[in-house]
This record gives C-alpha cells, structure tokens and sequence, in this order.
C-alpha cells in the first residue's frame, strides 16, 4: 500500500519567488528567508517523495470569481507554471500523477466530499514557490505533485474542521492506494499577512507561533477556531491557513489514532513582503 511519510509546511510568497527567479536569495534582507529551508534540501535526500500532494490556493489565476470550487484536484498528466501578469516563472512545469489523483477523488467523493476535477489548468506561485524553496533550482521537480486547490480568496471559504476532516479522507484514501509508494502532503499558504486597507502590513508572530504550536500538538482543537478568528488575529489573507489542517488531517495520528509525528524542523522570519514566513516539516510516527 502506499505510504505517507510526511507533511510539508509552508507560506507561499510571491515575492519570495520573484527573489529566487532574479538571482537575490543571497542579499542580506533575503539570505535568513532562503536560510530556513536549507535543511529541506538533505532532508529530502534520505525522505525523498514518489508523489506530492500539494495543497494551495489559486489567486484569481485560473479560476476566477466567476467561477471558483471550494475544493478541487487536478487529475491531469501535466501542468505548466502560469503567467501572473509578468511572464510565466522560469521553473519545471509539474508532473501529475492522473492513477492516484482519480484514485483519491473516487474514494474521497464516496466519503461524503464533492471535489471538482481538473484535468487542464496552469499552476500559480500558490503552488510553485514551495517547491523552489524546498527544491531550489531543478531541471525538473523531483516527484510527482497532484495539485489540489482550495477557496480561501471568494468567502464564504470552507472551516477548518472541515479541512482537517477532509484532510483525514484523503489520507485514508493515499494509505488504501495499492502500490508502494512514498507520498507526502503539503499545505502552503500564510501565514499572518494583510495585502489591503487600514491594516495592510499587519503581522502577528505570537499568534502565528501558538498556531504552529497547536498544528503540532492539538489538531483538532485548532480545527474548531472559528474563521473570523484567523481574520481579525492573523489578518484577511491569513484564512490561508485553513490549508494547513488539510495537510495535518493526512496524518496518522488524525486518521488512524496513535502518536504525534515527530518534528523534523520548524522555521519562522519576519518579514518578507510584509509577510511572515512559516514552515514546518512532520514526519509520521513508526
């Protein structure tokens, strides 16, 4: 049977993707940010993935408020990198994998979640900066990624007991896949910013650090926070947080009880863009 391994943590600033495109990792404002996930780069030698279950959230790229699903995977074979409005980033374009993601929506969708499927669409740097800043500068990613896109730009946007459950289906789905193979989950996104109005700029590291604290160690808990908390606490676009406990609910303490994973390694830098920069990486029990 398939396997998770892991879960992967991370914001997902564009501007970090835009210092990393332009050859700025090593100036001093951008050094500490790049610094925090020089670990990932050894660690994924000995943790190396099969697949990537990424979750992000598209910023009115390919979907629109025209049209935008709550939740949506991509079962497609291959998605390029899109262009934002100043040219398509120059990194890898993403290697699905059509099995297992039409796998995990057939058994998720029998778990009572409606999920969109996506066979074509172009990836933004919701999903792209993570890998460069766990990967650094690759030929091609180094595994297959099965994007999987979350409503946190069009409210009402889903809770997080309702991420972390589903979180939880999907997990149980990877872990009944028949094939061996290594999966991680990623959720990406946050943490506490504000891109408009009178709080534009607003980062909150105590807060931010007790949701890292609570991520690890009371999931559930946390999954009961009510939205407008981390709006008023972490600022309108800290809702990306709520991607987290996708991720968290994947693991086999959520899923199947037993111990906490293990923290493999825990960073966090302000600022970036008037953004906070979080990253986790856990590593499953046993």
């Amino acid at each position: 049977m398939a396997r998770i391994t892991a879960s992967v943590y991370t914001s997902h600033i564009p501007a970090v993707g835009a210092a990393f495109d332009l050859g700025r990792t090593k100036e001093d404002y951008w050094k500490p940010v790049f610094a925090g996930y020089d670990f990932d780069k050894q660690w994924m030698k000995t943790h190396k993935p099969d697949v990537i279950f990424l979750v992000y959230n598209d910023h009115a790229t390919a979907f629109s408020l025209q049209m935008i699903p709550t939740f949506a995977i991509m079962t497609g074979p291959e998605f390029n990198p899109a262009d934002e409005g100043y040219g398509a980033r120059p990194v890898p374009k993403v290697i699905g994998d059509p099995e297992l993601a039409s796998y995990i929506a057939s058994a998720v969708i029998q778990q009572d979640f409606d999920l969109t499927m996506v066979n074509e669409i172009d990836v933004d740097h919701g999903l792209t900066v993570p890998l460069s800043c766990v990967f650094g500068e690759v030929k091609e990613w180094p595994a297959k990624i099965i994007p999987f896109a979350v409503n946190v730009v069009q409210h009402p946007v889903p809770s997080g007991a309702r991420c972390l459950a589903l979180g939880r289906a999907i997990g149980k789905a990877i872990m009944s896949y028949p094939e061996d193979i290594n999966v991680h989950i990623w959720g990406t996104g946050g943490m506490s910013h504000q891109l408009q109005g009178p709080r534009a700029g607003l980062i909150n590291k105590e807060w931010d650090n007790a949701f890292l604290d609570r991520l690890i160690d009371d999931p559930k808990g946390l999954s009961q926070m009510p939205n407008i908390d981390y709006v008023r606490e972490a600022g309108s676009e800290g809702i990306e947080l709520v991607m987290w406990l996708i991720a968290r609910g994947a693991m086999a303490d959520v899923v199947a009880g037993g111990p906490k994973p293990k923290v493999a390694h825990r960073f966090y830098h302000v600022p970036a863009s008037n953004t906070a920069v979080g990253h986790l990486i856990l590593e499953n029990a046993g």
